[in-house]
């Protein structure tokens, strides 16, 4: 590659880099600024606004209610996903391609339509309650779990497996709790770490089921709109923190694997 190719290279680079960094840079300096309008700099600093922001109730319940109705979607995901993906792998591999197309259907079906058809169908029974919202965010998980954990079940030769453990005396539920399940630790926790920094800023579903009856965290976000830019400033930083600190996770043990 000549230097010219790589100077243009980097330049998109560093162009898209800034598209990114400079928002979010903007929005974590006025969250900690005390004042700011006239210049072009903030008039001085202030933590005083993310105290105010956690020492606010709505915005901690909110907070529980985001990770609360996250890490319950994920776990029923993996729950029932794991013998789906093991039975594919092991019993049924002519209905693996099948499996993967019925895995990727959350996200052929319009947020919308399905968010709009859900709240006519259960508008009597749990609308409103965390309940609709654990089983739509199930859904939205979905894709990510089965995936993960396919591709790295995919790399393990299952049946060599199963049949020696049959060999030495030991049941399938025994190899799949003593081998199978600890080689997938970490694949089930880049799982984890990937469909939570999705699920954590979904908001169409959880204003039209939930809104402020079960207010999350992206509900919060809107709701404060009109309230103090600081305030408004400081939680959203807070948001993506949190996805910050997911992602975060989610690389380090998938550099972590290949390592």
């Amino acid at each position: 590659m000549s230097r010219l190719s790589k100077i243009y290279h980097y330049s998109i680079v560093l162009v898209l880099f800034l598209i990114i960094v400079l928002p979010m840079a903007a929005t974590f300096i006025y969250s900690i600024s005390s004042s700011w309008s006239s210049n072009i700099l903030p008039d001085g600093f202030s933590i005083s606004h993310y105290k105010e922001l956690l020492s606010d109730p709505r915005f901690l319940k909110a907070l529980l209610n985001s990770l609360l109705v996250c890490f319950a979607a994920i776990f029923l995901a993996i729950l029932f996903l794991f013998p789906v993906v093991f039975c594919a792998n092991f019993y049924f591999l002519n209905l693996k391609n099948v499996m993967s197309f019925i895995s990727v259907l959350p996200f052929a079906i319009a947020p919308i339509v399905l968010s709009t058809g859900l709240l006519n169908l259960y508008s009597d029974t749990i609308s409103g309650t965390p309940y609709i919202l654990i089983g739509c965010y199930f859904c939205i998980a979905v894709p990510f779990v089965y995936r993960t954990i396919d591709n790295n079940i995919a790399a393990l030769n299952l049946k060599e497996i199963v049949y020696s453990n049959y060999i030495l005396g030991n049941g399938i539920f025994r190899a799949i709790f003593r081998v199978i399940i600890p080689n997938l630790k970490d694949s089930i926790l880049i799982a984890v770490f990937l469909s939570f920094s999705f699920l954590i800023g979904e908001f169409l579903y959880a204003n039209i089921l939930a809104g402020t009856q079960f207010e999350t965290l992206q509900v919060y976000l809107y709701n404060i709109k009109n309230r103090s830019g600081h305030v408004s400033s400081a939680a959203i930083v807070s948001y993506l923190l949190l996805i910050f600190i997911a992602n975060f996770i989610s690389s380090y043990i998938s550099h972590r694997k290949k390592v």
